[in-house]
């Protein structure tokens, strides 16, 4: 293979994973499988994982619950919905991994964080979205947990 032919193929991977990841963007709350969308992608499950934590730095389901836990904060910010309501109207289907998830990447449990936010009556909803996205690619830091 050539140097111009690996160049395309690294274009065209880099084209599907970028259409993977918007899927993700917009169907986070189907059920959605590494199998499914490396399928839909004309890529093998393990090549797809691989190439799309060498694009974008985390694994496709890391890259899921972090699009979960975003829109999850959204709604509970809201206060409309329990944590349960919110937990599978973003998409997952157990309440203990979406609990644990949430607190690994906002640094507190569902709960506590509807508990503690306020109605951004004054802050325009892009920068809400900016100040509590949460930490990706780590943990929160243990000093930030209850």
């Amino acid at each position: 293979m050539t140097s111009s032919t690996s160049d395309a193929q690294r274009l065209r991977d880099l084209a599907r994973l970028r259409r993977v990841r918007d899927r993700m963007d917009r169907e986070y709350a189907q059920p959605l499988d590494v199998e499914a969308l490396a399928r839909d992608a004309h890529m093998s499950a393990g090549h797809l994982s691989r190439q799309f934590k060498l694009a974008y730095g985390e694994s496709p389901y890391a890259y899921l619950m972090t699009r979960r836990i975003e829109r999850a904060m959204a709604l509970l910010r809201r206060g409309d919905l329990s944590v349960t309501e919110v937990c599978f109207e973003v998409g997952c289907s157990s309440l203990g991994t979406f609990s644990t998830r949430f607190a690994e990447l906002v640094g507190v449990p569902p709960s506590v964080y509807r508990d503690q936010v306020r109605p951004e009556a004054e802050m325009p909803s892009c920068v809400t979205k900016q100040v509590t996205r949460p930490i990706r690619n780590r943990e929160a830091p243990a000093a930030n947990r209850n």
